[in-house]
């Protein structure tokens, strides 16, 4: 998708009106954390901004003097829950990452990687409309490039100096990895969620610990990165 139509759907999404005074912060965020509450009870296909409004206790036309549909509120959403990754990871590169053990990096990158994923009301319904609504694709790619993005800048940083396209390829399967199983460790409670968890870091040291050194991959020379 061209830049000039990623801000057109972008300007389509925005809310009506930037919430300014306090009481109209507070209203979009109370829009927000229903929809996340509905998208858990009822899903994304029977979410409708009358159910919105009528759980907040409001008229639909409430709800459109902050967001002009039920698009633009999910993307909100999006947006909400990328700027919360982003603090998070921003300040784990603030750690001393070039004498942090790789599995003392992945306990702490997990730990707030999670954060993120089970303060987000309505998750999987949320991601699910990043990928399938042709209006929120723009989000479910910047998710992709902001984790790639600092994955990269925190293994070049540990020692990792592997070339550019194989520190790519190891960011993106570490991003895919962990975002289909966090996905599954927030929906579970106790000792499963933590098994889940322990798998998760396993098999991020499996896919991580041989590459650390690994300079020069084979059969990687003509192959440019995503």
């Amino acid at each position: 998708m061209s830049t000039a139509e990623q801000n057109r759907r972008r300007n389509q999404l925005a809310p009506r009106r930037a919430p300014v005074q306090a009481r109209a912060r507070e209203r979009a965020r109370q829009i927000l954390d229903v929809t996340g509450r509905l998208l858990e009870q009822v899903g994304l296909n029977d979410l409708t901004t009358i159910l919105i409004a009528k759980e907040l206790g409001v008229s639909v036309g409430s709800v459109y003097h902050y967001f002009p549909n039920k698009h633009a509120i999910l993307y909100a959403m999006g947006e909400q829950w990328l700027a919360s990754l982003t603090e998070r990871l921003d300040d784990l590169a603030t750690s001393d990452l070039e004498q942090l053990a790789l599995e003392n990096f992945l306990d702490d990158l997990l730990e707030r990687w999670l954060s993120v994923y089970r303060e987000q009301r309505g998750l999987l319904p949320l991601v699910q409309a990043m990928w399938g609504i042709p209006e929120l694709h723009e989000l479910d790619q910047r998710h992709d490039e902001l984790v790639i993005n600092h994955l990269v800048e925190m293994f070049s940083r540990m020692g990792f100096s592997c070339p550019p396209n194989e520190s790519n390829r190891l960011a993106r399967a570490t991003l895919e990895t962990c975002h289909a199983m966090m996905l599954v460790i927030v929906n579970q409670e106790g000792v499963r969620s933590q098994r889940t968890r322990a798998d998760l870091r396993n098999m991020l040291m499996v896919l991580l610990e041989p590459h650390r050194n690994d300079t020069r991959p084979s059969g990687l020379d003509d192959v440019e990165a995503p």
